[in-house]
């Protein structure tokens, strides 16, 4: 596949360049439509943020999928609801536009669950000035209504009839379904019909400056048990005595801690026990133990995370870790699995690419040039799915938040107006993009 919009066509732009210097006529429309749709767009961020969708309050997302479907089809999109009770969760919101043939074909990812489920204290939005509060109001409703802005900007425009478009709004991207394969088996469809990716989680902000986000590290999980011959503590590290399992879970642990570190990897321990015996919880969040001074402990369990930006790094670790976990103490046994779950958004050239065709519409509007931000700062999201199967990506395209995650999330509602006009003006580029 050959992209009309090469390196070579991405070249140095000045960033001094005034407001909509090289705006064409139906880019400074867009600009307008945005603007002009401001209020618009936060009433129905105040809608959508009022309804609770945690992701396990499946009629709360549902709620917001119906308050959404009738948003996109008035703009001509196929909406379709694809339920994922099998997978325990509520389901998924795809919207669908058929444009000319040969165009590049763009995948808008959000999704329509929270962090905060009905039993959480926060659940009120409120409006501040330029700032709103409420819960997901960045995370990821405030995603959904950049995107909305941004395709009302581009039908006002014209640029939107030629577009193929799928926007898919996950219900689960908070706490995925299980099995994993059949909550992402339909982002995954549309990734491989996809050339280009867009995810309209937040925008990376620092010190006042925008960034690009062309790589998301990975969430995966592991689990470990140790395993001792229990006995007198008195005879603890004689020979032909066992050190005890607490003593090896200790060994593996730091030695990850001392042999593993490298750029852009990181693996926490979340909880542990030890004693006789210790036991994980049924929920796998939890462990408990029991045990005495005077007796050599027979068990222990951890679980932590393993994060990471490629899946090369994936595997050399995961390796890594299974050999330190299989060098044991004497008299002790251990085991360590893996839960791969959220795979990387590894950096690629693509990538890069269109986070210059991002910085050449910057250039245009008079806005500063984004430089990409580290990887080790965001976390996973779905576009990672479809990252490998796409000529290109870009994530971080939703609006300025703070507090993720947090009562008292935020965002700055200025944000909304420029990340519509840039994905916009972007996917209205995109269109043109000649793709072989």
């Amino acid at each position: 596949m050959r992209w009309g919009w090469g390196f070579a066509a991405l070249g140095a732009i000045a960033i001094s360049a005034p407001a909509s210097a090289q705006l064409s006529k139906p880019e400074k429309q867009i600009v307008k439509t945005v603007e002009a749709g401001f209020e618009r767009d936060v009433a129905l961020l105040e809608k959508i943020v009022s309804q609770n969708s945690g992701s396990h309050n499946h009629p709360g997302v549902k709620a917001v999928a119906d308050m959404l479907a009738p948003e996109f089809e008035a703009l001509g999109f196929e909406v379709e609801w694809i339920d994922q009770s099998a997978a325990g969760r509520a389901g998924h919101l795809f919207a669908r536009h058929k444009g000319k043939p040969g165009t590049t074909k763009m995948l808008l990812i959000a999704h329509l669950d929270t962090v905060f489920e009905p039993s959480s204290p926060f659940q009120q939005f409120t409006r501040e000035g330029d700032r709103a509060i409420g819960p997901g109001v960045g995370d990821d409703k405030g995603g959904i209504i950049v995107i909305l802005s941004a395709l009302r900007a581009m039908k006002a425009a014209g640029t939107l009839k030629d577009a193929n478009i799928v926007v898919a709004m996950t219900g689960d991207e908070e706490d995925a379904g299980d099995p994993l394969e059949a909550a992402r088996a339909d982002l995954i469809a549309a990734g491989r019909w996809a050339d280009v990716a867009l995810g309209f989680e937040g925008l990376s902000v620092e010190d006042g400056k925008d960034f690009g986000v062309v790589a998301r590290r990975s969430s995966n999980g592991w689990k470990l048990e140790t395993t001792g011959t229990s006995g007198h503590s008195s005879a603890i590290f004689r020979d032909g005595t066992s050190y005890g399992a607490i003593y090896e879970m200790a060994r593996i642990l730091d030695t990850f801690r001392r042999e593993l570190p490298e750029e852009n990897l990181t693996f926490n321990v979340g909880f542990m026990a030890g004693g006789t015996p210790a036991v994980m919880g049924e929920d796998q969040l939890s462990a408990s133990t029991v045990g005495k001074t005077n007796i050599i402990p027979s068990t222990a369990v951890a679980a932590g995370d393993l994060r990471t930006l490629t899946p090369e790094q994936t595997e050399r670790t995961i390796a890594a870790m299974q050999a330190i976990v299989d060098d044991n103490l004497p008299g002790t046994d251990a085991t360590i699995s893996f839960d791969i779950r959220y795979p990387p958004m590894a950096p690629t050239d693509g990538n890069r690419a269109l986070l210059a065709k991002l910085n050449a519409i910057n250039a245009d509007m008079g806005l500063a040039q984004m430089e990409e931000y580290p990887p080790s700062r965001r976390g996973a999201a779905d576009i990672s799915f479809v990252a490998p199967l796409v000529k290109a990506s870009l994530a971080g395209l939703g609006p300025d938040g703070r507090g993720s995650h947090a009562a008292g999330e935020s965002v700055d509602l200025k944000s909304f107006t420029r990340q519509a006009q840039r994905a916009a003006i972007l996917m209205g580029r995109l269109v043109k993009a000649k793709v072989d």
